[in-house]
């Protein structure tokens, strides 16, 4: 077994099929599944049951996995670690949440890029249950959450301090006027949004419960919903006090255990942390950014 039997070993597992994976090591179908027979006989277990719709992973296909997975983060660590001089430089991808970006992260990346010229910045947003994972899996060198996050494989920094604030149309009055609501509706992002959980749980310690729950993929789109009185949501102050500048919402603070939140970065313990990757967090939590509940 090598890392190229590992590396086709993976696609597909994540193709589901040989034709696909094929297709995308840029060789053919049966040069693939040869490896795949090989690494079963060297292994002396089946990887995969075959079907007429492609591949399925058996059980111990999906202990095998993880370790592949791993092995390619590896592999990218090492040429990451060895063309590393000390100067930023190359590829830097990493995620944040939307809101953090908005609020956050505009000025910190300008002074980044131009201070470091040599480096191609790409930052991929999410919510916080997809970057944990985009970062387990070696997809992103760290990435902005929201805290609180326990992971043995992952190290943890507090960048950023944020106030939560419940948004509602106005005219609300106070939160626990929801529970007199025979219907009461939640806008957030998509399930995995760390403040749509936080929200929940904040109308369920004071009884409102049963809710009906509005998805939308913007925080421009949010915001415009709740304006427009189609239910409540939770936000960060810093993005949606222009809003209530404006009219368009009223904000209700919440007490400290509810409303006071981190903001992290995270990376793999075991990852190598570039030059680049070190360089930006110094920039992005640097004495001059804000504090959110200020």
């Amino acid at each position: 077994m090598d890392m190229q039997d590992l590396k086709v070993f993976e696609a597909v597992a994540r193709h589901g099929g040989m034709k696909r994976a094929a297709e995308e090591l840029a060789t053919v179908q049966s040069n693939v599944t040869a490896r795949i027979r090989a690494l079963e006989e060297d292994l002396e277990v089946r990887l995969f049951d075959r079907h007429s719709r492609g591949v399925a992973l058996t059980a111990a296909g999906e202990r095998l996995l993880p370790y592949a997975h791993r092995a390619a983060v590896l592999m990218t660590d090492a040429r990451r670690a060895a063309r590393d001089d000390g100067t930023p430089s190359g590829s830097l991808v990493v995620g944040s949440l939307e809101t953090t970006a908005a609020l956050h992260l505009s000025r910190p990346l300008a002074a980044y890029v131009a201070a470091h010229r040599e480096v191609d910045l790409v930052l991929r947003t999410g919510t916080t249950a997809e970057l944990i994972e985009r970062v387990l899996k070696g997809e992103l060198e760290g990435s902005f959450v929201c805290g609180p996050v326990a992971h043995p494989e992952l190290e943890v920094q507090t960048v950023y301090h944020e106030e939560l604030v419940l948004v509602a149309p106005p005219g609300l009055g106070a939160i626990e006027a929801l529970s007199a609501r025979r219907e009461v509706r939640i806008v957030v992002l998509r399930a995995g949004c760390s403040y749509r959980q936080r929200l929940e749980e904040i109308l369920a310690r004071r009884g409102i419960v049963g809710l009906r729950t509005l998805e939308f993929g913007t925080i421009e789109a949010i915001v415009g919903s709740v304006a427009a009185g189609l239910g409540v949501t939770l936000m960060p102050r810093g993005i949606v006090a222009p809003a209530e500048a404006e009219g368009r919402v009223e904000l209700h603070r919440l007490p400290p255990e509810d409303g006071l939140v981190e903001t992290l970065f995270i990376r793999r313990r075991d990852g190598h942390a570039s030059s680049a990757l070190t360089a930006l967090i110094a920039t992005a939590a640097g004495p001059a950014q804000a504090v959110a509940a200020e």
